[in-house]
């Protein structure tokens, strides 16, 4: 007899398309005789096992976890509750928030002397054997622009903010004027954006110097970072290594000191597996807590906007400031007020971390030993370990696969017919699959999504929050034949993954931060989900974690101050 409760995920060992054969498939699959491989294919990515099963539950659309009364006006995080002191952990630091914030207060910079050194900086990653292509796009007018405004504030005495000045990368997935929007791609974006998303409004409100638009794996549509268009972003941890994404960009910026914080955005991990790579600080924040508004049409049901940064604080900092209701977002309306009451409060006493230890085992050696060391540290400062079981995770896996996938594809629908060769030859496999896709799959997605919420709602009766690795192995080396125009590595993919689709399909806020590195020195980071809106206590964890893992430095790093 079945045992519906076991763990059910598994490890998969796909072919590695590079070059020639990788251009060959693609063509394959869009063309007349992808009819006869794709059920082939629909068979290794589970499609085949999905429409087979029966799933009684009503299908959940979007993972809305608030019932109370709706907001009716724009807020975020009251200002008297923003974090009021620096960074203070083991090892290297980044540079915080703060330090720049300090800087300009006592004379030792100004925001102008600040953006010389970025804009040059930017230039320097560039160059060499394994350029960083942290961005697609950097606007030097612009950006001296707004670093002439900000010190002349700063002369006045009248700083908008302790973002005032401080340098701020953002995914190209969101608008931002003066620049278009590519979401990584050739072709879109050929006109500047006309306002702001949300979230880069709020930024330029509080004075944030907005130095361009991040990089990111095309359309979001793979974890690695690898963009033929734009230039494939690196590590900085090891140049030689991915970024990991979609968010790579935003998280190469970070890691190389060319900002202190960036902006991400996550349908399915991709905030939190860069953050993981690069050795940084990611929030995925509960569903609609931070307003779409302005982020390109991609992955309405699974996608979050937030932070990546060097520490738990400037990533608690720039979620006070991004996070609230926005009328502009209506589905951001569905949630309480954002607080980060009690987020600093490093007492863990009597927390009760839930764990489903097949699934956190279920990575490489280094990463599940960095992970299990992690929760030792907790265990000593009074936290409990709580045995939970968490089913139908390979059920999650694909439902989270054809949600997204699903919606990337109607996302992309209007360019398709014109520009789908066009895209990277990675992308254009994945969009030739996902439109093969039925109604009746996404429909069976979304009951699935029903059942899952159901599953990690009973674990947390049980638990305060859920630890798991953010990924199952460290950054992988990036492959000679995978550059210019890419890879398919979905045995990589599917290790990498792993741990971070939960909290997209359940809209739970998840966080990664380091707790470890390899012998080789790459980061390996823990995952902590929560219950709905309780962002206070992911970052409350990641700080914790901050007072005793030693961090160390990138390979590669670019001091601003």
């Amino acid at each position: 007899m079945e045992n519906k409760n076991a763990y059910d995920l598994k490890s998969v060992k796909l072919p590695y398309l590079a070059g020639g054969m990788l251009k060959f498939f693609a063509s394959l699959v869009e063309g007349f005789l992808g009819g006869l491989i794709m059920p082939s294919l629909f068979e290794s990515a589970g499609i085949h096992w999905l429409r087979k099963q029966n799933f009684d539950e009503t299908p959940t659309h979007h993972p809305i976890h608030f019932t109370g009364e709706l907001q009716k006006e724009a807020s975020a995080v009251p200002e008297k509750e923003w974090p009021r002191e620096a960074p203070n952990g083991k090892g290297f630091q980044f540079a915080s928030v703060f330090d720049f914030a300090n800087a300009y207060r006592n004379g030792t910079t100004t925001p102008e002397e600040v953006a010389k050194k970025v804009l040059h900086s930017i230039d320097a990653s560039n160059k060499g054997d394994t350029p960083l292509k942290a961005f697609i796009a950097v606007n030097r007018d612009d950006v001296m622009r707004q670093a002439r405004e900000s010190t002349l504030r700063f002369k006045a005495g009248k700083p908008l903010s302790i973002f005032d000045g401080v340098p701020v990368a953002v995914k190209d997935e969101l608008n931002m004027t003066p620049y278009p929007t590519t979401v990584g791609t050739s072709f879109l974006g050929k006109t500047p954006a006309k306002e702001d998303s949300t979230v880069v409004a709020r930024l330029r409100s509080a004075g944030a110097l907005l130095v361009g638009k991040a990089n990111m794996h095309e359309i979001g549509i793979n974890v690695f970072g690898l963009n033929p268009h734009h230039g494939t972003t690196r590590n900085p941890y090891n140049p030689n290594h991915f970024t990991g994404g979609s968010s790579s960009g935003s998280a190469t910026a970070v890691a190389a000191g060319l900002v202190p914080i960036a902006i991400g955005a996550d349908g399915g991990g991709s905030i939190r597996i860069p953050s993981s790579f690069c050795g940084l600080v990611g929030l995925k924040a509960t569903f609609a807590r931070v307003s779409e508004h302005g982020a390109f049409p991609l992955d309405w049901s699974v996608a979050h906007i937030g932070p990546i940064a060097g520490s738990a604080t400037d990533a608690a900092l720039t979620y006070a400031l991004i996070a609230g209701p926005d009328p502009k977002d209506p589905i951001s309306l569905h949630q309480p007020l954002p607080s980060l009451k009690g987020w600093d409060d490093l007492n863990l006493k009597g927390l009760k971390l839930g764990v489903y230890w097949p699934w956190f085992r279920h990575a490489d050696a280094e990463t599940t030993a960095a992970c299990e060391a992690m929760l030792k540290e907790y265990e000593k400062m009074g936290c409990e370990i709580v045995e939970v079981t968490i089913p139908d995770l390979e059920a999650n896996r694909i439902a989270h696969s054809v949600s997204i996938l699903g919606e990337m594809a109607q996302g992309m629908n209007a360019t398709y017919s014109q520009h789908h060769k066009e895209h990277g030859l990675d992308v254009r496999i994945n969009l030739a699959l996902a439109r093969k896709l039925s109604a009746t799959d996404y429909v069976s997605a979304q009951r699935i999504r029903t059942r899952i919420i159901h599953h990690f709602n009973n674990a947390f009766k049980q638990a305060d929050v859920i630890l798991t690795p953010a990924t199952g192995i460290p950054a992988p080396e990036i492959k000679k034949g995978a550059l210019p125009d890419g890879e398919s590595d979905l045995s990589t993919t599917v290790e990498i993954m792993r741990f971070v689709t939960a909290a997209n399909m359940t809209g739970m806020p998840a966080i990664s931060f380091p707790v470890g590195y390899t012998q080789k020195g790459l980061p390996i980071g823990l995952q902590v989900m929560g219950k709905a809106w309780d962002e206070s206590t992911l970052l409350r964890m990641a700080l914790a974690a901050e007072q005793v893992v030693e961090r160390k430095a990138p390979q590669v790093y670019f001091k601003m101050l």
